[in-house]
């Protein structure tokens, strides 16, 4: 199947399909659609969002029952392979005899990649070890001083994670304060997500004719989506006082405020689509709860914006359209607004 057609099939199932890359565009080809297509069959719709404790239970006994019929000795070995060198090729030899990606997600209506992801973190062991001894973090910054920020290999040596030794470093190795942001700090931040975001743009824009010199809150909104592609940790340094995390989440909450002031980034017309894609987003998730929304994914889908300004725009949305909506379900309020709202809106549009 070539890849514009691949492209055009997939969109059936997966509408915000014009934003993924060719590459995993290929990949979805050869491990999603017959499986979508069989799920359509059987009139199942493909989900995104959080997993349900009822899919987590599917990946669990998919796992098993493909540990079962290769004889592998456990989930960290199948799903962390390079963990065990020795045995290697054997383990490939058999994912691939076994056919891997098929098992691991039968009765599962998702793309196998977030499958894959989710079954990787309920079967890490070194994921959910609690707190960090002081033993543990002195480890740490000996291991960061040896090898720098190669994560990989000082999760090996300390049994964790990649993840929560990179985020454990940053959170210890500055004088972090956990209080309230001091109009200094918040000054401090702005200034520096300011910096290299006017960086960033001098070098991606240099032929675009963008003037830099045009208001700073302006240079901010516009080149908005930029947020997640930010240098955290050179902000962290340039701030410090807070760690990584805590400047990323001050500057969602800085730039969330600024868009609900009414310099938003969607306005107009811009501001229909929005609430359009979000309505349409939302419906096709399928979620019988607001807690099964990946609220980081679907705000991706709809426009690269921070998660807080599509609740902000969901809670609205419910508020202003849906009557009696305290007495709804989740769901409940999600038809309605597909069959009732989304309709009006498309019409102003």
């Amino acid at each position: 199947i070539d890849l514009d057609t691949a492209r055009q099939e997939l969109e059936e199932f997966i509408p915000h399909v014009k934003n993924i890359s060719d590459s995993s565009i290929k990949k979805m080809a050869g491990r999603d659609l017959t499986r979508f297509k069989e799920f359509k069959k059987q009139g199942i719709a493909v989900k995104f969002g959080r997993f349900t404790q009822k899919e987590n239970k599917q990946i669990q006994k998919n796992v098993e029952d493909f540990l079962s019929l290769t004889g592998i000795d456990s989930a960290e070995k199948l799903l962390f392979t390079s963990r065990y060198p020795d045995d290697k090729d054997t383990i490939h030899r058999l994912k691939t005899e076994h056919h891997f990606c098929e098992k691991i997600s039968e009765g599962i209506p998702r793309p196998w990649r977030l499958i894959y992801y989710r079954a990787r973190k309920m079967f890490d062991p070194n994921n959910y070890k609690g707190r960090y001894s002081k033993e543990e973090k002195e480890k740490l910054k000996k291991y960061q001083a040896l090898h720098g920020n190669d994560w990989k290999k000082i999760s090996g040596l300390m049994s964790r994670s990649n993840l929560s030794v990179a985020m454990k470093f940053s959170e210890i190795k500055s004088a972090i304060n956990y209080g309230p942001w001091t109009e200094e700090e918040t000054q401090k931040l702005v200034n520096a997500v300011k910096e290299v975001l006017r960086r960033k743009l001098k070098t991606e824009n240099a032929s675009s004719g963008l003037s830099l010199e045009q208001s700073d809150t302006d240079l901010w909104i516009d080149r908005e989506k930029l947020y997640q592609a930010l240098p955290w940790t050179e902000i962290e340094t340039k701030v410090g006082s807070r760690y990584w995390r805590q400047c990323k989440q001050k500057w969602n909450s800085i730039l969330t405020s600024k868009l609900s002031r009414g310099q938003q980034l969607y306005r107009g017309t811009n501001g229909l689509r929005a609430k359009i894609n979000l309505i349409k987003r939302l419906y096709e998730t399928k979620a019988e709860d607001a807690s099964e929304i990946n609220w980081d994914e679907l705000s991706n889908s709809i426009g690269d914006v921070p998660r807080t300004y599509v609740q902000s725009k969901f809670y609205r949305l419910k508020v202003s359209s849906v009557p009696l909506w305290k007495r709804k379900t989740f769901s409940e309020i999600i038809q309605y607004l597909y069959e009732k709202k989304l309709p009006e809106l498309e019409e102003k549009l």
